[in-house]
Protein backbone atom coordinates (compact mmCIF):
# COMPACT_ATOMS: atom_id res chain seq x y z
CA UNK A 1 0.00 0.00 0.00
CA UNK A 2 2.75 2.24 0.91
CA UNK A 3 4.86 1.76 -2.83
CA UNK A 4 1.45 2.66 -3.98
CA UNK A 5 0.92 5.37 -2.80
CA UNK A 6 4.95 6.72 -3.30
CA UNK A 7 4.04 5.93 -6.91
CA UNK A 8 1.15 8.11 -6.83
CA UNK A 9 2.26 10.95 -5.38
CA UNK A 10 5.75 10.81 -7.29
CA UNK A 11 3.39 10.97 -10.55
CA UNK A 12 1.07 13.71 -8.66
CA UNK A 13 4.75 15.64 -8.32
CA UNK A 14 6.07 14.89 -11.71
CA UNK A 15 2.25 16.34 -13.08
CA UNK A 16 2.88 19.42 -10.65
CA UNK A 17 5.75 20.16 -12.02
CA UNK A 18 4.77 19.58 -15.83
CA UNK A 19 2.08 22.29 -15.22
CA UNK A 20 4.19 24.77 -13.38
CA UNK A 21 6.20 24.65 -16.48
CA UNK A 22 3.81 25.01 -18.81
CA UNK A 23 2.44 28.37 -16.54
CA UNK A 24 6.04 29.87 -16.97
CA UNK A 25 5.77 29.18 -21.11
CA UNK A 26 1.93 30.70 -20.83
CA UNK A 27 3.41 33.43 -18.89
CA UNK A 28 6.12 33.97 -21.61
CA UNK A 29 4.02 33.99 -24.27
CA UNK A 30 1.21 36.53 -22.39
CA UNK A 31 4.84 38.92 -22.12
CA UNK A 32 5.45 38.45 -25.85
CA UNK A 33 1.69 39.06 -26.35
CA UNK A 34 1.57 42.27 -24.47
CA UNK A 35 4.43 43.35 -26.31
CA UNK A 36 3.41 42.75 -29.44
CA UNK A 37 -0.01 44.13 -28.71
CA UNK A 38 2.23 47.50 -27.29
CA UNK A 39 3.90 47.08 -30.65
CA UNK A 40 0.67 47.44 -32.74
CA UNK A 41 -0.88 50.10 -30.75
CA UNK A 42 2.36 52.54 -31.69
CA UNK A 43 1.65 51.41 -35.18
CA UNK A 44 -1.66 52.43 -35.00
CA UNK A 45 -1.31 55.78 -33.75
CA UNK A 46 1.74 57.05 -36.06
CA UNK A 47 -1.01 55.45 -38.58
CA UNK A 48 -3.56 58.02 -37.90
CA UNK A 49 -0.96 60.82 -37.03
CA UNK A 50 0.15 59.67 -40.71
CA UNK A 51 -3.25 59.80 -42.04
CA UNK A 52 -4.49 63.14 -39.32
CA UNK A 53 -0.94 65.12 -41.28
CA UNK A 54 -2.16 63.92 -44.73
CA UNK A 55 -5.93 65.33 -43.81
CA UNK A 56 -3.58 68.31 -43.23
CA UNK A 57 -1.38 68.56 -46.46
CA UNK A 58 -4.89 67.74 -48.59
CA UNK A 59 -6.07 70.97 -46.94
CA UNK A 60 -2.98 73.18 -47.81
CA UNK A 61 -2.71 71.48 -51.37
CA UNK A 62 -6.27 72.94 -51.63
CA UNK A 63 -5.56 76.38 -50.25
CA UNK A 64 -2.05 76.80 -52.45
CA UNK A 65 -4.49 75.77 -55.88
CA UNK A 66 -6.71 78.53 -55.04
CA UNK A 67 -4.07 81.08 -54.01
CA UNK A 68 -2.40 80.18 -57.34
CA UNK A 69 -6.29 80.36 -59.31
CA UNK A 70 -6.25 83.88 -57.91
CA UNK A 71 -3.13 84.78 -58.41
CA UNK A 72 -3.27 83.30 -62.17
CA UNK A 73 -6.76 85.61 -62.88
CA UNK A 74 -4.80 88.71 -61.29
CA UNK A 75 -2.17 88.66 -63.66
CA UNK A 76 -4.85 87.84 -66.61
CA UNK A 77 -6.45 91.35 -64.72
CA UNK A 78 -3.26 92.99 -64.71
CA UNK A 79 -2.30 92.22 -68.31
CA UNK A 80 -5.54 92.99 -70.26
CA UNK A 81 -5.42 96.39 -67.70
CA UNK A 82 -1.90 97.22 -68.62
CA UNK A 83 -2.89 96.44 -72.41
CA UNK A 84 -5.64 99.07 -71.68
CA UNK A 85 -3.25 101.81 -69.88
CA UNK A 86 -1.13 101.32 -73.27
CA UNK A 87 -4.01 101.83 -75.55
CA UNK A 88 -4.67 104.49 -73.63
CA UNK A 89 -1.16 105.94 -73.41
CA UNK A 90 -1.03 105.43 -77.09
CA UNK A 91 -3.92 107.81 -77.78
CA UNK A 92 -3.13 110.46 -75.31
CA UNK A 93 0.69 110.81 -76.55
CA UNK A 94 -0.80 111.58 -80.30
CA UNK A 95 -3.40 113.70 -79.36
CA UNK A 96 -0.14 115.45 -77.18
CA UNK A 97 1.54 115.99 -80.31
CA UNK A 98 -1.66 117.01 -82.25
CA UNK A 99 -1.99 120.12 -79.64
CA UNK A 100 1.42 120.67 -80.09
CA UNK A 101 1.49 120.95 -83.83
CA UNK A 102 -2.01 123.08 -83.34
CA UNK A 103 -0.17 125.63 -80.83
CA UNK A 104 3.06 125.77 -83.25
CA UNK A 105 0.91 126.61 -86.31
CA UNK A 106 -1.55 129.23 -83.99
CA UNK A 107 1.44 130.92 -82.13
CA UNK A 108 0.76 133.94 -83.35
CA UNK A 109 -1.58 136.75 -82.22
CA UNK A 110 -2.50 137.72 -85.85
CA UNK A 111 -2.94 134.17 -87.07
CA UNK A 112 -5.53 133.79 -84.25
CA UNK A 113 -7.59 137.20 -84.98
CA UNK A 114 -7.28 136.05 -88.93
CA UNK A 115 -8.67 132.76 -88.01
CA UNK A 116 -11.45 134.15 -85.88
CA UNK A 117 -12.40 136.46 -88.73
CA UNK A 118 -12.52 133.41 -91.17
CA UNK A 119 -14.98 131.68 -88.94
CA UNK A 120 -16.79 134.67 -88.14
CA UNK A 121 -17.53 135.46 -92.34
CA UNK A 122 -17.95 131.56 -92.42
CA UNK A 123 -20.90 131.60 -89.75
CA UNK A 124 -22.41 134.61 -91.58
CA UNK A 125 -22.21 132.86 -95.15
CA UNK A 126 -23.35 129.44 -93.91
CA UNK A 127 -26.69 131.00 -92.13
CA UNK A 128 -27.53 133.05 -95.28
CA UNK A 129 -26.86 129.49 -97.19
CA UNK A 130 -29.20 127.41 -94.52
CA UNK A 131 -31.96 130.10 -95.01
CA UNK A 132 -31.69 130.13 -99.00
CA UNK A 133 -32.02 126.05 -98.88
CA UNK A 134 -34.12 125.48 -95.79
CA UNK A 135 -37.48 124.96 -98.35
CA UNK A 136 -34.59 122.22 -100.98
CA UNK A 137 -33.49 120.59 -97.60
CA UNK A 138 -37.00 119.87 -96.30
CA UNK A 139 -38.48 118.42 -99.56
CA UNK A 140 -35.15 116.26 -99.56
CA UNK A 141 -35.62 115.18 -96.34
CA UNK A 142 -39.67 114.75 -96.91
CA UNK A 143 -38.58 112.57 -100.03
CA UNK A 144 -35.98 110.68 -98.26
CA UNK A 145 -39.00 109.64 -95.56
CA UNK A 146 -40.96 108.30 -98.15
CA UNK A 147 -38.68 106.42 -99.72
CA UNK A 148 -37.24 104.63 -96.68
CA UNK A 149 -33.73 105.88 -97.63
CA UNK A 150 -32.86 108.51 -94.18
CA UNK A 151 -31.04 105.97 -92.77
CA UNK A 152 -28.16 105.71 -96.02
CA UNK A 153 -28.12 109.54 -96.32
CA UNK A 154 -24.97 109.88 -97.98
CA UNK A 155 -22.85 113.41 -98.73
CA UNK A 156 -22.98 112.60 -102.35
CA UNK A 157 -26.61 112.72 -101.66
CA UNK A 158 -26.65 116.01 -100.30
CA UNK A 159 -23.70 117.72 -101.66
CA UNK A 160 -26.25 119.13 -104.85
CA UNK A 161 -28.14 121.00 -102.21
CA UNK A 162 -25.65 122.10 -99.74
CA UNK A 163 -22.44 121.05 -99.86
CA UNK A 164 -21.43 120.27 -95.91
CA UNK A 165 -24.78 121.34 -93.56
CA UNK A 166 -27.17 118.56 -93.83
CA UNK A 167 -23.72 115.72 -94.23
CA UNK A 168 -21.67 117.54 -91.46
CA UNK A 169 -25.04 117.45 -88.67
CA UNK A 170 -26.23 114.29 -89.37
CA UNK A 171 -22.79 112.60 -89.24
CA UNK A 172 -22.36 112.13 -85.71
CA UNK A 173 -25.80 110.70 -85.93
CA UNK A 174 -25.04 108.32 -88.48
CA UNK A 175 -21.59 106.95 -86.90
CA UNK A 176 -23.60 104.22 -85.02
CA UNK A 177 -24.83 102.95 -88.38
CA UNK A 178 -21.71 102.98 -89.77
CA UNK A 179 -20.26 100.71 -87.52
CA UNK A 180 -23.52 98.70 -86.51
CA UNK A 181 -23.91 94.91 -88.22
CA UNK A 182 -27.73 96.12 -89.17
CA UNK A 183 -28.88 96.12 -92.52
CA UNK A 184 -29.57 99.64 -93.83
CA UNK A 185 -33.10 99.20 -94.86
CA UNK A 186 -34.29 97.83 -91.26
CA UNK A 187 -37.59 98.66 -89.99
CA UNK A 188 -35.75 99.44 -86.96
CA UNK A 189 -33.43 102.22 -88.86
CA UNK A 190 -36.97 104.06 -90.09
CA UNK A 191 -37.01 107.80 -88.85
CA UNK A 192 -40.00 109.19 -88.17
CA UNK A 193 -41.40 112.87 -89.29
CA UNK A 194 -40.98 113.71 -85.88
CA UNK A 195 -37.54 112.65 -85.20
CA UNK A 196 -36.63 114.40 -88.92
CA UNK A 197 -37.95 117.38 -87.14
CA UNK A 198 -35.55 117.08 -84.03
CA UNK A 199 -33.04 117.16 -86.91
CA UNK A 200 -33.94 119.71 -87.64
CA UNK A 201 -34.41 122.05 -85.15
CA UNK A 202 -31.22 120.55 -83.83
CA UNK A 203 -29.38 121.96 -87.39
CA UNK A 204 -31.42 125.26 -87.05
CA UNK A 205 -30.68 125.87 -83.06
CA UNK A 206 -26.93 125.13 -83.72
CA UNK A 207 -26.85 128.60 -85.74
CA UNK A 208 -24.18 126.51 -88.07
CA UNK A 209 -21.46 127.28 -85.37
CA UNK A 210 -20.09 124.26 -85.29
CA UNK A 211 -19.61 123.24 -88.99
CA UNK A 212 -16.97 125.93 -90.01
CA UNK A 213 -14.71 124.57 -86.73
CA UNK A 214 -14.89 121.02 -88.18
CA UNK A 215 -13.64 122.23 -91.47
CA UNK A 216 -10.99 124.11 -90.04
CA UNK A 217 -10.25 120.99 -88.36
CA UNK A 218 -10.68 122.45 -84.43
CA UNK A 219 -13.26 120.27 -83.58
CA UNK A 220 -10.73 118.21 -81.26
CA UNK A 221 -10.65 121.42 -78.99
CA UNK A 222 -14.64 120.98 -78.26
CA UNK A 223 -15.75 119.15 -75.20
CA UNK A 224 -19.29 118.49 -74.09
CA UNK A 225 -20.57 119.36 -77.50
CA UNK A 226 -23.10 117.42 -79.70
CA UNK A 227 -20.41 115.32 -81.20
CA UNK A 228 -18.32 114.74 -78.03
CA UNK A 229 -21.47 113.49 -76.20
CA UNK A 230 -23.84 111.93 -78.41
CA UNK A 231 -21.26 109.67 -80.56
CA UNK A 232 -20.52 106.69 -78.13
CA UNK A 233 -24.08 106.53 -76.90
CA UNK A 234 -25.69 106.79 -79.86
CA UNK A 235 -23.10 104.49 -81.53
CA UNK A 236 -24.00 102.10 -78.45
CA UNK A 237 -28.02 102.44 -78.99
CA UNK A 238 -27.37 101.85 -82.49
CA UNK A 239 -25.57 98.62 -82.15
CA UNK A 240 -28.31 97.44 -79.39
CA UNK A 241 -31.34 98.63 -82.27
CA UNK A 242 -29.13 96.32 -85.00
CA UNK A 243 -29.50 93.70 -82.53
CA UNK A 244 -33.13 93.87 -82.05
CA UNK A 245 -33.26 93.88 -85.77
CA UNK A 246 -31.77 90.57 -85.66
CA UNK A 247 -33.26 89.19 -82.67
CA UNK A 248 -34.44 86.50 -83.92
CA UNK A 249 -31.17 84.90 -84.27
CA UNK A 250 -30.55 81.80 -81.93
CA UNK A 251 -28.47 82.84 -78.34
CA UNK A 252 -25.65 80.23 -80.27
CA UNK A 253 -25.04 82.54 -83.75
CA UNK A 254 -25.12 85.80 -81.37
CA UNK A 255 -21.42 87.80 -82.12
CA UNK A 256 -18.81 88.52 -79.00
CA UNK A 257 -20.11 91.73 -78.44
CA UNK A 258 -23.86 90.40 -78.16
CA UNK A 259 -22.97 88.32 -75.79
CA UNK A 260 -20.78 90.95 -74.05
CA UNK A 261 -23.62 93.12 -74.08
CA UNK A 262 -26.06 90.94 -72.67
CA UNK A 263 -24.28 89.62 -70.08
CA UNK A 264 -23.50 93.62 -69.05
CA UNK A 265 -27.47 93.92 -68.87
CA UNK A 266 -27.61 90.78 -67.14
CA UNK A 267 -25.59 92.16 -64.50
CA UNK A 268 -22.33 90.26 -64.95
CA UNK A 269 -20.72 93.47 -66.35
CA UNK A 270 -16.82 93.38 -64.36
CA UNK A 271 -16.20 89.93 -66.40
CA UNK A 272 -16.65 91.46 -70.28
CA UNK A 273 -13.10 92.17 -70.44
CA UNK A 274 -11.85 88.68 -70.26
CA UNK A 275 -15.26 87.50 -72.06
CA UNK A 276 -14.32 89.83 -75.03
CA UNK A 277 -11.30 87.91 -75.53
CA UNK A 278 -11.99 84.25 -74.65
CA UNK A 279 -16.21 84.17 -76.04
CA UNK A 280 -16.20 83.87 -80.04
CA UNK A 281 -19.93 83.27 -80.00
CA UNK A 282 -23.31 82.58 -77.79
CA UNK A 283 -22.26 78.53 -79.00
CA UNK A 284 -19.35 78.83 -76.69
CA UNK A 285 -21.12 80.27 -73.72
CA UNK A 286 -23.61 77.86 -73.99
CA UNK A 287 -21.20 74.74 -74.39
CA UNK A 288 -18.95 76.34 -71.28
CA UNK A 289 -18.47 74.55 -68.19
CA UNK A 290 -18.48 76.18 -64.59
CA UNK A 291 -14.59 75.73 -64.56
CA UNK A 292 -14.55 77.09 -67.94
CA UNK A 293 -16.48 80.20 -66.27
CA UNK A 294 -13.93 80.21 -63.84
CA UNK A 295 -10.88 79.63 -65.51
CA UNK A 296 -11.65 81.96 -68.78
CA UNK A 297 -13.50 84.71 -67.61
CA UNK A 298 -12.55 84.82 -64.06
CA UNK A 299 -15.77 84.08 -62.37
CA UNK A 300 -14.59 83.14 -59.06
CA UNK A 301 -18.03 84.38 -57.14
CA UNK A 302 -19.77 81.16 -56.89
CA UNK A 303 -23.25 82.76 -57.21
CA UNK A 304 -22.12 84.80 -60.05
CA UNK A 305 -21.62 81.10 -61.54
CA UNK A 306 -24.55 80.08 -60.77
CA UNK A 307 -26.47 82.63 -61.94
CA UNK A 308 -24.91 82.22 -65.74
CA UNK A 309 -25.14 78.36 -65.03
CA UNK A 310 -29.04 78.87 -64.70
CA UNK A 311 -29.48 81.84 -67.84
CA UNK A 312 -27.61 79.04 -70.14
CA UNK A 313 -29.75 76.13 -68.74
CA UNK A 314 -32.99 78.14 -69.56
CA UNK A 315 -31.31 79.05 -72.98
CA UNK A 316 -30.41 75.41 -73.78
CA UNK A 317 -34.16 73.72 -72.51
CA UNK A 318 -35.75 76.66 -74.34
CA UNK A 319 -38.54 77.73 -71.27
CA UNK A 320 -38.99 80.75 -70.18
CA UNK A 321 -39.64 80.98 -66.68
CA UNK A 322 -41.53 83.91 -65.39
CA UNK A 323 -38.64 83.91 -62.05
CA UNK A 324 -35.91 85.17 -64.59
CA UNK A 325 -38.20 88.28 -65.37
CA UNK A 326 -37.01 89.61 -61.81
CA UNK A 327 -33.88 91.26 -61.60
CA UNK A 328 -31.67 91.50 -58.98
CA UNK A 329 -32.59 95.20 -58.47
CA UNK A 330 -36.11 93.89 -57.48
CA UNK A 331 -34.46 90.98 -55.57
CA UNK A 332 -33.35 94.12 -52.96
CA UNK A 333 -36.78 95.46 -52.90
CA UNK A 334 -38.10 92.38 -52.09
CA UNK A 335 -36.04 92.11 -48.99
CA UNK A 336 -37.52 95.45 -47.47
CA UNK A 337 -40.79 93.62 -48.03
CA UNK A 338 -39.88 90.84 -46.05
CA UNK A 339 -38.35 92.54 -43.30
CA UNK A 340 -34.85 91.08 -44.08
CA UNK A 341 -33.06 94.67 -45.72
CA UNK A 342 -29.75 94.19 -43.44
CA UNK A 343 -28.74 91.46 -46.21
CA UNK A 344 -29.46 94.28 -49.67
CA UNK A 345 -25.86 94.57 -50.26
CA UNK A 346 -24.79 90.60 -49.92
CA UNK A 347 -27.88 90.05 -52.00
CA UNK A 348 -26.81 92.55 -54.38
CA UNK A 349 -22.92 91.80 -54.93
CA UNK A 350 -24.01 88.32 -55.99
CA UNK A 351 -26.42 89.72 -58.23
CA UNK A 352 -29.13 87.25 -56.98
CA UNK A 353 -32.06 87.70 -59.56
CA UNK A 354 -35.67 85.84 -59.33
CA UNK A 355 -34.43 82.75 -61.03
CA UNK A 356 -31.79 82.61 -58.49
CA UNK A 357 -34.36 82.62 -55.61
CA UNK A 358 -35.99 79.75 -57.14
CA UNK A 359 -33.14 77.83 -56.79
CA UNK A 360 -31.62 79.08 -53.74
CA UNK A 361 -29.87 76.27 -51.70
CA UNK A 362 -29.18 76.43 -48.09
CA UNK A 363 -25.55 76.81 -48.21
CA UNK A 364 -26.26 79.90 -51.08
CA UNK A 365 -27.79 81.40 -47.90
CA UNK A 366 -25.22 80.86 -45.55
CA UNK A 367 -22.38 82.04 -48.35
CA UNK A 368 -25.09 85.20 -48.76
CA UNK A 369 -23.87 85.54 -44.43
CA UNK A 370 -27.58 84.66 -43.61
CA UNK A 371 -26.79 82.52 -40.59
CA UNK A 372 -29.84 82.92 -38.46
CA UNK A 373 -32.25 79.83 -38.62
CA UNK A 374 -35.40 82.28 -38.26
CA UNK A 375 -34.28 84.49 -41.10
CA UNK A 376 -33.62 80.55 -43.41
CA UNK A 377 -37.91 80.61 -42.64
CA UNK A 378 -38.66 83.95 -43.48
CA UNK A 379 -36.71 83.60 -46.93
CA UNK A 380 -37.82 80.11 -47.03
CA UNK A 381 -41.99 81.13 -46.39
CA UNK A 382 -41.60 84.69 -49.03
CA UNK A 383 -39.98 82.27 -51.84
CA UNK A 384 -42.82 79.91 -51.68
CA UNK A 385 -45.18 82.69 -51.39
CA UNK A 386 -43.71 83.62 -54.97
CA UNK A 387 -44.32 80.28 -56.35
CA UNK A 388 -47.92 80.04 -55.70
CA UNK A 389 -48.17 83.50 -57.46
CA UNK A 390 -46.24 82.71 -60.24
CA UNK A 391 -43.84 84.98 -59.48
CA UNK A 392 -45.82 87.92 -59.82
CA UNK A 393 -43.32 91.12 -58.39
CA UNK A 394 -46.70 92.28 -57.19
CA UNK A 395 -48.48 89.91 -55.45
CA UNK A 396 -47.25 91.52 -51.94
CA UNK A 397 -49.50 93.75 -49.96
CA UNK A 398 -47.79 96.33 -48.26
CA UNK A 399 -50.83 98.83 -47.72
CA UNK A 400 -54.43 97.94 -45.78
CA UNK A 401 -56.98 97.61 -48.51
CA UNK A 402 -59.77 96.74 -45.77
CA UNK A 403 -58.92 97.07 -42.15
CA UNK A 404 -62.43 95.00 -41.04
CA UNK A 405 -61.73 91.16 -42.65
CA UNK A 406 -58.31 89.98 -43.45
CA UNK A 407 -58.92 86.19 -44.46
CA UNK A 408 -55.57 84.17 -44.08
CA UNK A 409 -55.11 83.82 -47.99
CA UNK A 410 -54.90 87.68 -47.72
CA UNK A 411 -52.78 87.84 -44.74
CA UNK A 412 -50.29 85.17 -46.42
CA UNK A 413 -48.95 87.96 -48.42
CA UNK A 414 -48.72 90.98 -46.19
CA UNK A 415 -45.25 92.26 -46.91
CA UNK A 416 -43.24 93.39 -43.28
CA UNK A 417 -44.62 96.93 -43.31
CA UNK A 418 -47.86 95.37 -44.28
CA UNK A 419 -47.50 93.16 -40.56
CA UNK A 420 -46.36 96.76 -38.84
CA UNK A 421 -49.80 98.26 -39.79
CA UNK A 422 -51.77 95.85 -38.12
CA UNK A 423 -49.90 96.35 -35.06
CA UNK A 424 -50.51 100.12 -35.20
CA UNK A 425 -54.68 98.73 -35.62
CA UNK A 426 -54.53 96.37 -32.59
CA UNK A 427 -52.94 99.40 -30.02
CA UNK A 428 -49.19 98.38 -30.28
CA UNK A 429 -47.76 100.92 -32.40
CA UNK A 430 -44.68 101.67 -29.75
CA UNK A 431 -43.72 98.13 -30.40
CA UNK A 432 -44.53 97.79 -34.35
CA UNK A 433 -40.58 99.57 -35.05
CA UNK A 434 -39.12 96.31 -33.57
CA UNK A 435 -39.86 94.37 -36.35
CA UNK A 436 -37.51 95.92 -39.02
CA UNK A 437 -34.78 93.49 -39.78
CA UNK A 438 -36.89 90.46 -37.90
CA UNK A 439 -37.82 88.73 -41.21
CA UNK A 440 -41.40 88.80 -40.17
CA UNK A 441 -44.27 89.03 -43.11
CA UNK A 442 -47.42 87.39 -43.41
CA UNK A 443 -46.34 83.95 -45.48
CA UNK A 444 -44.09 83.25 -42.45
CA UNK A 445 -46.44 83.93 -39.63
CA UNK A 446 -49.35 81.65 -41.72
CA UNK A 447 -46.84 78.88 -42.91
CA UNK A 448 -44.46 77.92 -40.52
CA UNK A 449 -46.13 76.00 -37.70
CA UNK A 450 -43.99 77.26 -34.90
CA UNK A 451 -44.28 80.92 -35.45
CA UNK A 452 -46.88 81.84 -32.68
CA UNK A 453 -47.67 84.41 -30.59
CA UNK A 454 -45.02 83.65 -28.30
CA UNK A 455 -42.32 84.29 -30.81
CA UNK A 456 -43.94 87.54 -32.11
CA UNK A 457 -44.19 88.48 -28.27
CA UNK A 458 -40.45 87.20 -28.44
CA UNK A 459 -39.39 89.35 -31.75
CA UNK A 460 -41.72 92.69 -30.45
CA UNK A 461 -40.02 92.64 -26.81
CA UNK A 462 -42.35 92.75 -24.85
CA UNK A 463 -41.49 91.83 -21.75
CA UNK A 464 -42.78 88.43 -20.09
CA UNK A 465 -43.84 90.32 -17.25
CA UNK A 466 -46.49 92.32 -18.99
CA UNK A 467 -48.71 89.50 -19.07
CA UNK A 468 -51.89 91.42 -20.30
CA UNK A 469 -50.08 92.80 -23.00
CA UNK A 470 -49.01 89.78 -24.05
CA UNK A 471 -52.41 87.97 -23.69
CA UNK A 472 -54.08 90.96 -25.63
CA UNK A 473 -51.45 90.55 -28.69
CA UNK A 474 -51.97 86.57 -28.49
CA UNK A 475 -55.73 87.30 -29.05
CA UNK A 476 -55.57 89.31 -31.89
CA UNK A 477 -52.65 87.46 -33.74
CA UNK A 478 -54.98 84.07 -32.99
CA UNK A 479 -57.79 86.22 -34.72
CA UNK A 480 -55.69 86.90 -37.15
CA UNK A 481 -54.43 83.77 -38.11
CA UNK A 482 -57.66 81.97 -38.30
CA UNK A 483 -59.18 78.46 -36.33
CA UNK A 484 -57.19 76.19 -39.07
CA UNK A 485 -53.68 77.78 -38.41
CA UNK A 486 -54.62 77.72 -34.90
CA UNK A 487 -55.39 74.49 -34.25
CA UNK A 488 -51.96 73.78 -36.63
CA UNK A 489 -49.71 75.95 -34.62
CA UNK A 490 -51.23 74.32 -31.13
CA UNK A 491 -50.72 70.94 -32.44
CA UNK A 492 -47.14 71.56 -33.29
CA UNK A 493 -46.52 73.42 -29.71
CA UNK A 494 -47.90 70.34 -27.57
CA UNK A 495 -45.87 67.83 -29.73
CA UNK A 496 -43.02 66.20 -27.97
CA UNK A 497 -40.36 67.00 -30.59
CA UNK A 498 -41.39 70.87 -30.02
CA UNK A 499 -38.78 73.69 -29.37
CA UNK A 500 -39.53 77.41 -29.51
CA UNK A 501 -38.08 79.03 -32.28
CA UNK A 502 -35.53 81.94 -31.07
CA UNK A 503 -33.29 84.47 -32.67
CA UNK A 504 -30.27 82.82 -31.64
CA UNK A 505 -30.11 79.62 -33.81
CA UNK A 506 -28.19 79.44 -36.74
CA UNK A 507 -28.12 76.99 -39.54
CA UNK A 508 -24.55 75.44 -39.98
CA UNK A 509 -23.72 73.88 -42.79
CA UNK A 510 -23.30 70.33 -43.70
CA UNK A 511 -19.63 69.13 -42.20
CA UNK A 512 -17.59 66.91 -45.65
CA UNK A 513 -16.07 63.13 -44.01
CA UNK A 514 -12.74 62.66 -44.49
CA UNK A 515 -13.62 60.57 -47.87
CA UNK A 516 -15.04 63.49 -49.71
CA UNK A 517 -11.05 65.71 -49.40
CA UNK A 518 -10.59 63.78 -52.17
CA UNK A 519 -13.96 65.18 -54.30
CA UNK A 520 -13.36 68.83 -52.85
CA UNK A 521 -12.47 70.48 -56.33
CA UNK A 522 -15.09 68.23 -57.94
CA UNK A 523 -17.66 68.92 -55.15
CA UNK A 524 -17.48 72.81 -55.67
CA UNK A 525 -18.87 73.01 -59.10
CA UNK A 526 -21.91 70.55 -58.42
CA UNK A 527 -25.10 71.48 -58.24
CA UNK A 528 -26.53 70.97 -55.10
CA UNK A 529 -30.59 70.51 -54.80
CA UNK A 530 -30.79 71.02 -51.05
CA UNK A 531 -32.87 73.82 -51.71
CA UNK A 532 -34.48 76.47 -49.44
CA UNK A 533 -37.78 76.11 -50.89
CA UNK A 534 -38.23 73.00 -53.71
CA UNK A 535 -41.37 73.96 -55.59
CA UNK A 536 -44.34 72.06 -54.64
CA UNK A 537 -45.03 69.31 -57.20
CA UNK A 538 -48.96 68.93 -55.22
CA UNK A 539 -50.55 71.35 -58.12
CA UNK A 540 -53.47 71.31 -55.83
CA UNK A 541 -51.46 73.49 -53.54
CA UNK A 542 -51.72 76.53 -56.18
CA UNK A 543 -55.32 76.50 -56.90
CA UNK A 544 -57.43 78.41 -55.15
CA UNK A 545 -54.77 79.63 -52.47
CA UNK A 546 -56.29 83.17 -53.45
CA UNK A 547 -59.87 82.97 -52.83
CA UNK A 548 -60.23 81.39 -49.72
CA UNK A 549 -58.79 79.70 -46.52
CA UNK A 550 -59.10 76.21 -48.46
CA UNK A 551 -55.92 76.83 -50.05
CA UNK A 552 -53.85 77.69 -47.47
CA UNK A 553 -53.92 73.63 -46.73
CA UNK A 554 -52.05 73.32 -50.14
CA UNK A 555 -49.32 75.77 -48.64
CA UNK A 556 -48.64 73.66 -45.16
CA UNK A 557 -46.75 70.58 -46.48
CA UNK A 558 -43.85 72.52 -48.15
CA UNK A 559 -43.34 73.99 -44.63
CA UNK A 560 -44.22 70.74 -42.47
CA UNK A 561 -40.41 69.45 -44.00
CA UNK A 562 -38.84 72.20 -42.05
CA UNK A 563 -37.45 70.29 -39.18
CA UNK A 564 -35.98 68.22 -41.35
CA UNK A 565 -34.53 70.55 -43.57
CA UNK A 566 -33.19 73.87 -41.63
CA UNK A 567 -32.55 71.61 -38.73
CA UNK A 568 -29.19 71.53 -38.21
CA UNK A 569 -29.48 74.30 -35.20
CA UNK A 570 -27.27 74.98 -32.49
Amino acid sequence: GAYSELLSRTSLETQKLDLMAEVSDLKIKLVGMEKEQSEYEEKQNKAEGLLQELRHLKIKVEELENERNQYEWKLKATKAEIAQLQEQLALKDAEIERLQSQLSRTSSHSEVAERDQEVQRLKIGMESLLAANEEKITTLLAICIKCDYIAVLNPGDTENVDGTIVSDDLSPLSSGTDSGPQSPLSPENRKSPKGIKKIWGKIRRTQSGNFPADDLGLAEFRRGGLRATAGPRLSRSKETKGQKSDYNAPFAQWSTERVCNWLEDFGLGQYVIFARQWVTSGHMLLTATPQDMEKEMGIKHPLHRKKLVLAIKSINAKQDEKSAQLDHIWVTRWLDDIGLPQYKDQFHEARVDGRMLQYLTVNDLLFLKVTSQLHHLSIKCAIHVLHINGFNPHCLRRRPVEESNSSPSEVVQWSNHRVMEWLRSVDLAEYAPNLRGSGVHGALILLEPRFNGDTLAMLLNIPPQKTLLRRHLTTNFNVLIGPEAQQEKREITESTAYTPLTTTAKVRPKKLGFSHFGNLRKKKFDESTDYICPMDTNPGATNGSQKNYGGYKGLSPVTDRELDQVGHTD
